[in-house]
């Protein structure tokens, strides 16, 4: 199952909306198959793992192994289930149930009703950690969120100004660090604050991988129709108060800020499928976040240089464990709710 958690990580960045998944396939003690899921609308992980067997005839024989729980419908492909039933393969071992409605335990049952021994919830733990995302999205019906920002030494992420340039405190490794972090989510976001101050591309640059969906506040329609963010190169959503017509690449959701805008921001994200949203900025925006206790990890930059004076950095509570890695010049600091 480790392996098959090894494996399954190699579809980061390539298979959302899709969780990964990892499969192994053992005969009489040794690996015969191995597979995991590569890309969205691609085979799944069984199904690879399936097809790497040289000599078919020992499927009877064997144990496949799989991170989650076999898909029991037809979505873009088969179901797994079904080819696990029609390869005669007589044991299954699964991390972890599919938490997808759709499938939630209709796998598992189709492999008992077919004579199959089915085995759950070995390494559970971890093969729910290594689909958090997909977990969020589907049981607490809103997008995974993680909020992320770079702070000084002494606790500021920006000078007080309003125009010129933000104080870099990112080096090259740690910009390549949160580059590989916005390929890894679905959506990312900024407030207007940000967005007109720094004119940010949010795309990704220094690492490979796909662009998320932009995201910016936009209440008043204040964001220039020249800001990178309106240049109609990346799929973008603009939030804002009075409705507007959209073009190519570029939509408009209306809000009502007469209420609580964070529900109605994540409902649209639901709706539109995104599961995962990287914050970025600025510290308003974050700290709505934080107090409302609608957070799933905090990733925070925390730079060696000094500011002195500025714009605070937001804050997270004491009581909140956290990791760190350190590189030269700067550290990074991993809180991460245990939601799954």
């Amino acid at each position: 199952m480790r392996r098959c958690i090894q494996l399954a990580k190699n579809g980061l960045c390539n298979v959302s909306p899709n969780p990964m998944v990892g499969a192994v396939i053992v005969c009489e003690g040794q690996i015969i198959g191995e597979g995991y899921h590569i890309r969205c609308g691609e085979a799944h992980a069984e199904v690879n793992a399936i097809r790497s067997v040289k000599d078919p005839s020992l499927l009877k024989h064997s144990t496949i192994y799989v991170s989650l729980e076999p898909c029991s419908h037809h979505g873009k492909t088969p179901p797994c289930a079904d080819l696990i039933i029609e390869k005669q393969i007589p044991r299954i071992v699964i991390g972890c149930q599919d938490p997808f409605s759709k499938v939630a335990g209709k796998g598992i049952q189709k492999l008992r009703d077919a004579g199959c021994e089915v085995i759950v919830g070995v390494l559970e733990t971890e093969c729910r950690e290594l689909i958090r995302k997909f977990i969020t999205f589907h049981t607490l019906h809103r997008p995974y969120i993680v909020l992320k920002w770079a702070e000084s030494a002494d606790g500021f992420i920006d000078l007080e100004r309003t125009e010129g340039q933000p104080v870099i405190l990112s080096t090259p490794l740690t910009s390549m660090l949160v580059h590989k972090k916005r390929a890894e989510s679905d959506a990312i976001m900024v407030g207007t604050r940000t967005a007109l101050l720094d004119n940010p591309a949010l795309t990704v640059r220094n690492w490979y991988g796909h662009n998320p969906v932009r995201i910016v506040m936009d209440r008043n329609h204040s964001l220039p129709q020249t800001s990178h963010l309106s240049d109609n190169s990346v799929s973008t959503l603009v939030f804002t108060e009075h409705p507007r017509s959209g073009k190519e690449n570029l939509e408009y959701i209306t809000l009502n800020y007469q209420t609580d805008i964070l529900p109605q921001i994540l409902s649209a994200l639901y709706q539109r499928n995104l599961q995962s949203l990287m914050i970025e900025g600025g510290r308003i925006l974050l700290e709505s976040f934080i107090r409302s206790g609608i957070w799933d990890e905090v990733i925070i930059e925390k730079s060696d240089k000094l500011i002195y004076s500025g714009v605070k950095a937001p804050e997270i509570s004491d009581k909140i464990s956290y990791s760190e890695e350190k590189h030269f010049c700067t550290t990074f600091r991993h809180y991460l709710k245990r939601n799954t």
